[in-house]
């Protein structure tokens, strides 16, 4: 299965110029390690008030990305990128969560029936299993321990394998 990092690094003022170039040059080489299979920059609007770069990158597997941050040419570029951003923020996508900032995203509809496929049986498993104990509170209490749980249940178990099953429809 397919890993999506972002990385958000904030620019030092004045060295806007500097780093996007060496980005991109840095970008083209990356792709020399096999298991990187996409990368992407994300910047501000041309005049926007923001010194913000987000880098999204896709590998193979776990493997392949831990081996593509411990080689020297991820290192020595983040040795240099280091003295032009301040300390970058590294967060793995997971699920749907990793298309909606993917340059090839499939369709919302798409999107929308995963989404769908993960949230029914989702809200039976939790209206059989959690009805019974909690039946006695009122409403409020109610919906917001079980939207609790159907959100913690999408994010780390449902979607992830909902999109794991689905991703070759996903992606066509």
């Amino acid at each position: 299965m397919a890993i999506h990092v972002a990385i958000t690094r904030k620019i030092l003022p004045g060295k806007e110029q500097e780093f996007k170039e060496s980005l991109r040059h840095f970008l083209g080489e990356s792709f020399i390690h096999g298991g990187v299979h996409g990368a992407a920059m994300i910047s501000s609007f041309p005049g926007a008030d923001s010194n913000e770069i987000g880098i999204l990158r896709t590998f193979k597997d776990e493997e392949e990305r831990d081996t593509f941050y411990n080689s020297a040419l991820f290192k020595e570029w983040e040795a240099y990128a280091s003295t032009l951003t301040e300390v970058p923020v590294y967060r793995q996508l997971t699920g749907l969560e990793a298309w909606f900032r993917s340059p090839s995203a499939p369709p919302r509809w798409k999107m929308a029936i995963a989404t769908l496929c993960g949230v029914f049986p989702t809200s039976l498993f939790l209206y059989y299993t959690m009805g019974m104990f909690i039946g006695g509170l009122p409403p409020v209490i109610r919906l917001f321990i079980t939207a609790a749980a159907m959100v913690g249940m999408l994010t780390w178990v449902v979607m992830p394998l909902v999109i794991k099953i689905m991703k070759r429809w996903l992606q066509s």
